[in-house]
């Protein structure tokens, strides 16, 4: 295994996630779901952020103008940069007693893909949707956990994840409309002594795909046809969900998760929770902002 990650914020979050790196600004974005929060982190200073919302937010973007687009448990949201809701933009349209949004990316077009989660664990009821000025329409149904989402350089392949079934997808994807066809398995995980499940993802600019691995560990990446290139370890048995950022776009954060483990498991890694980062030679894909208009 390679050189691995280390702790940059001891931000002790129940469940971080949704890492989105600001190049305006140099500063990283991140929530902490179950704690419905939106951090705002500046690495040159240390400073953090915190704003709390009404509900659980599952994952973030940056929109034009300023402020967020969101995925909340009620569904999907403009939120003002101070952490204001603003506006629905469309409802979650599953049972939201047992689902809301979770993972989501803009795509290179300024369109938002975002996933739910089945919190029943076993119905299929997720889904990954795509949300543009036509409004919200469904891209893949029947799923546990929808994760993992992220795009090639060209835009032309989303990747996606369905967590609790183990499995890494890509499809062909179109920019001009959002339509996502051809769906095919990237990479499958699990076995009987290491139970790492694919989480949020990050592409870079050579088009490889990284990912993080929930009860993992780790964190690997993949050459576009699906080949193991590598892999970093975490501080953190859950890690969650990485993004590129920096000045160079070199630096690779991570988030984590301590909600729901087991005792002895935090005391092993007291810094499940925190946000981590390691350097890495190649950069990675800033993200496109939300454009309301696409």
């Amino acid at each position: 295994m390679d050189q691995g990650f280390s702790l940059v914020l001891d931000a002790k979050t129940a469940l971080g996630e949704s890492p989105v790196w600001s190049v305006a600004e140099q500063a990283l974005y991140f929530v902490d779901i179950k704690q419905c929060r939106i951090h705002r982190f500046l690495p040159e200073s240390g400073t953090l952020e915190m704003m709390t919302l009404p509900e659980e937010i599952g994952c973030i973007g940056l929109a034009e103008g300023g402020g967020f687009i969101a995925g909340l448990r009620s569904g999907l949201w403009l939120i003002d940069a101070d952490g204001t809701p603003r506006r629905k933009l469309a409802d979650n349209p599953e049972d939201q007693a047992i689902s809301r949004f979770n993972d989501g990316g803009v795509d290179t077009a300024g369109r938002f893909v975002a996933g739910t989660v089945d919190e029943t664990r076993e119905k299929g009821i997720a889904s990954l949707y795509r949300y543009d000025s036509r409004g919200l329409a469904c891209v893949a149904e029947g799923l546990l956990t929808s994760n993992g989402v992220a795009f090639s350089p060209d835009g032309r392949r989303l990747y996606h994840s369905d967590t609790l079934r183990y499995t890494l997808y890509t499809y062909d994807y179109d920019p001009a409309t959002g339509a996502a066809t051809n769906r095919q398995v990237f990479a499958r995980f699990g076995s009987e002594t290491d139970k790492g499940r694919p989480d949020g993802g990050a592409v870079d600019v050579e088009g490889c795909y990284w990912t993080a691995l929930y009860e993992g560990g780790r964190v690997q990446r993949y050459a576009p046809d699906g080949t193991l290139l590598a892999e970093y370890p975490v501080p953190a048995k859950c890690p969650t969900m990485i993004a590129f950022g920096g000045p160079d776009m070199k630096t690779l954060y991570c988030t984590s998760a301590s909600i729901g483990r087991p005792d002895e498991e935090l005391a092993e890694y007291p810094l499940s929770g925190a946000l981590f980062s390691m350097r890495t030679d190649v950069a990675g894909l800033a993200r496109t902002l939300f454009n309301p208009a696409c």
